[in-house]
């Protein structure tokens, strides 16, 4: 019988504390420099270590950049959300819902949805992650549009898929940073104003004034 492989307690959690080094040197610097502008060799010399460790701890720099974007995968909003969207019988109350969960999201993981997320399409280690994170909130879109539709709420003609499209458009990614980056919007105020939006396209009893968004705000 072999001897058991020991694993040294302390071992692992420097090479923890080495990975946690190194995945923040290369956040800094993504979102300050870009993907395409920072090399391998800055990273290891942010998180000080050898460039060979950051290979053997992280990965390149597309690993890094994936292992950055995929705690968006795990955000408990968008299950609660859905979970909320399902239950819900009143449609105006569902496309706020969705508003909400899309503002929480982007609450806990602005900078990397923003910024970190647009970049992760350049490399193929890294675009795996990013087509099943854009997949899963489309989904999760979906799951609004597919309620609407099924109790009937959408204005005439619409269907589920336009309702999707529609969400998509004001409560999407695209549509953040165009207000909060750009032009220096609170997200509860751009949470409020898109929401109203894609409730007015869509109900036909929608009240935009419900959201009226605060210009203080």
């Amino acid at each position: 019988m072999g001897a058991s492989r020991y694993h040294s307690p302390r071992r692992a959690d420097a090479a923890a504390a080495t990975r946690a080094s190194i995945l923040a040197a290369g956040r800094e610097l993504f979102l300050r420099k870009g993907y395409a502008g920072t090399t391998v060799s800055e990273i290891a010399e942010a998180a000080r270590v050898a460039v060979p460790t950051v290979y053997s701890s992280a990965g390149g720099k597309a690993d890094i950049l994936a292992a950055l974007i995929e705690p968006i995968t795990r955000d408990p909003a968008v299950a609660e959300t859905s979970a909320a969207v399902l239950r819900s019988e009143d449609a105006a109350e569902i496309v706020a819902l969705l508003g909400g969960g899309v503002r929480r999201t982007l609450e806990r993981h602005w900078d990397v949805i923003v910024e970190l997320f647009p970049q992760s399409q350049s490399e193929p280690a890294a675009a795996e992650v990013h087509e099943r994170i854009l997949r899963a909130y489309q989904e999760a879109v979906g799951v609004a549009a597919g309620r609407l539709a099924e109790l009937g709420a959408l204005r005439p003609g619409l269907s589920r898929d336009d309702a999707l499209d529609v969400l998509w458009f004001y409560l999407g990614q695209a549509a953040w940073p165009a207000l909060v980056r750009d032009r220096g919007w609170s997200l509860e105020r751009a949470a409020r104003w898109l929401t109203a939006q894609a409730a007015a396209a869509l109900l036909p009893s929608a009240d935009p004034a419900r959201w009226e968004p605060d210009a203080a705000t």
